[in-house]
C-alpha cells in the first residue's frame, strides 16, 4: 500500500476517533459534570478500541506470510503505543490547562494532534509490521 493511502486512511480513522473522543468528553463533562481528566481517560480508552480494529484491518493490513507479529503481540504493542501516545497527550493537556490556563475543551482538541502523531508512528514502525 502506498504511504499516501495509508496516511489518508489514518486521517479518516483519526477523524472518527476524534469525533468519538469529543462526543464522550462532551457528554461526560457537559452533561454528567465529570472532571476533565476523567472524561479524557474514558474517551481515549473507548476510541482506542475502535482504533485498533480499523488499524489492524484497514490502515496497516498485512498478508499472513509477511507478518512478523502475532495478534497477541499486536495487542500488546498497540497497548504500549497507546500508553506512550496517551501519556504525551495527557501531559500536554495538563500543561495547557493547569499551567497555561487554556480552555479545557480547546486543550482536549489540541491534544488529539499530539496523540495522533505519536500513535501513527508507533503503530507503523512497531505494532503492525
Amino acid at each position: 500500500m502506498r504511504e499516501s493511502v495509508r496516511i489518508m486512511r489514518f486521517a479518516i480513522v483519526g477523524t472518527l476517533n476524534a469525533l468519538i473522543t469529543a462526543l464522550i468528553v462532551g457528554l461526560l463533562m457537559h452533561i454528567e459534570g465529570e472532571h476533565y481528566m476523567i472524561a479524557n481517560v474514558v474517551a481515549y480508552v473507548v476510541a482506542q478500541i475502535h482504533n485498533f480494529i480499523w488499524s489492524k484491518y484497514w490502515i496497516f493490513p498485512l498478508d499472513a506470510d509477511r507478518k512478523k507479529n502475532t495478534i497477541w503481540h499486536e495487542i500488546l504493542f498497540f497497548a504500549c503505543a497507546f500508553a506512550v501516545a496517551y501519556a504525551a497527550q495527557f501531559l500536554f493537556l495538563l500543561f495547557l490547562v493547569e499551567v497555561c490556563g487554556c480552555n479545557e475543551y480547546l486543550a482536549q482538541f489540541l491534544g488529539l494532534f499530539v496523540y495522533g502523531g505519536i500513535n501513527f508512528m508507533s503503530n507503523k514502525w512497531i505494532t503492525f509490521r
